[in-house]
């Protein structure tokens, strides 16, 4: 599903509603637009999950709709004299009404009409099968894996002649190759076909571009090339501007909710006849292996049980900045100092990096990059309530695609996700 396209056209008409319907200055509907495309692309409208259920997609275009007007207030605050009375509900109303509807007739137009794609592939189904159906499923099962091959040269020629005489097999698009071991054996016949036109894939590009993660199996396939590339991960002087930018301004607007949360923190205590205490710090592995104190507000309290232990509970105030998030404000103040970005992976505790350096591989490749508040994983990933070696596994593979794939481009479109994420409560 080619979604630039239909996220252009959502834009195009957009601006063309405010241009030529609300008659508005064509910079200030630039503007509104791009603001409106943002809010709607922040709560994944344009997922395909979220394309396929009309309800879905209606009810994240309103709110995704209406959490961009709360930026559009602050350039109609200044500006009110250019926008039309009724910006607001005409604009709520016409996406709404429109995009939806739009959204799920493309939606159907590819499930009917797109052709699905045949592969062959170089690799044991036993071993890799469970990653290619991933694949498959992610693309509607426009992407079939129809034959898996462990290769020699007259087995991968006469599976690719069965399909030029269209005898035995469907027709065959291209080859994905999922070990580079297996492929030396091959290697001519890949070149050969290649220059015949047979689409020639690797697993890597394919699971970076339809998974947007990385599984710990396909790094240990192609180690090699994963070293090379998180090796070379680096810290981006770009990022680290917009991080200072971006703290200083949610630093201002937070501070309300921050000054409120703090005193009734301190209400609490005094409630309880405890001593107060706003801020929970903890020793976090940071990037390279750096040790750091996070600052979040706190809220657990420590209570006696019948039996004389004690115990942390959460409290009502405490399940409320969870929530949303207001208990991560005072990281601001770790970005500031340089110890964390807003985006990357998560900072473990010293007990969990333990684990995972004892029970999975490749976790220290998390650290190449500034750890952050929020992250790919936690956009992409939910923890269930039990926490295991595979969970954590899952949840590596999201962080090594963000590692891999460092940039301002998916750094801001991480941030921009995170709006979803805190306000549908997802992620963790």
């Amino acid at each position: 599903m080619k979604k630039l396209t239909i996220q252009t056209l959502d834009i195009i008409l957009i601006f063309s509603f405010n241009t030529f319907l609300l008659k508005l200055p064509i910079a200030i509907s630039i503007i509104s637009s791009l603001i409106i495309y943002l809010g709607i692309y922040s709560f994944r409208v344009y997922d395909t999950e979220t394309m396929k259920s009309y309800t879905e997609s209606l009810i994240k275009t309103t709110v995704g709709t209406l959490i961009s007007f709360i930026v559009i207030l602050i350039i109609y605050f200044f500006l009110s004299k250019y926008f039309n009375r009724y910006f607001f509900l005409s604009n709520l109303l016409y996406t709404i009404i429109l995009l939806p509807i739009i959204h799920k007739i493309e939606y159907n137009i590819y499930e009917k009409h797109m052709p699905v794609k045949n592969y062959l592939v170089i690799g044991k189904k036993e071993e890799i099968g469970h990653i290619m159906q991933e694949i498959s499923d992610k693309t509607l099962n426009k992407i079939q894996f129809t034959q898996y091959i462990n290769p020699e040269p007259t087995t991968l020629e006469e599976i690719i002649n069965q399909n030029a005489l269209k005898t035995k097999t469907p027709t065959l698009h291209g080859i994905v190759i999922t070990d580079p071991e297996l492929e030396k054996t091959v290697k001519p016949q890949i070149e050969h076909y290649k220059k015949e036109g047979l689409e020639i894939h690797y697993l890597p590009n394919i699971i970076d571009r339809y998974l947007k993660r990385i599984p710990v199996g396909v790094i240990e396939r192609y180690e090699e090339h994963y070293k090379v590339v998180f090796e070379n991960s680096m810290n981006s002087p770009t990022i680290r501007i917009f991080d200072i930018i971006f703290s200083l301004i949610l630093l201002v607007i937070a501070s309300p909710f921050l000054l409120v949360s703090m005193l009734v923190i301190i209400l609490d205590d005094l409630l309880h006849k405890e001593k107060v205490e706003i801020f929970f710090k903890q020793e976090r592995i940071g990037q390279n292996e750096k040790i750091f104190n996070v600052y979040k507000l706190k809220t657990m309290r420590r209570v006696q049980k019948k039996d004389g232990t004690y115990e942390d509970v959460l409290t009502k105030t405490g399940n409320f900045l969870r929530k949303f998030r207001l208990n991560e404000l005072p990281q601001l103040i770790n970005i500031l100092k340089g110890d964390i970005s807003l985006v990357g992976p998560r900072p473990d505790i010293k007990s969990t990096k333990i684990f995972c350096d004892e029970n999975i591989p490749y976790y220290n490749y998390r650290l190449r990059i500034p750890q952050g508040i929020t992250g790919h994983a936690q956009v992409f990933f939910r923890y269930p309530e039990a926490v295991t070696k595979e969970i954590f596994s899952e949840r590596l593979s999201y962080d090594l695609y963000y590692v891999k794939n460092y940039s301002l481009t998916l750094y801001l479109v991480t941030l921009l996700r995170t709006v979803e994420t805190v306000v549908m409560g997802r992620g963790k």
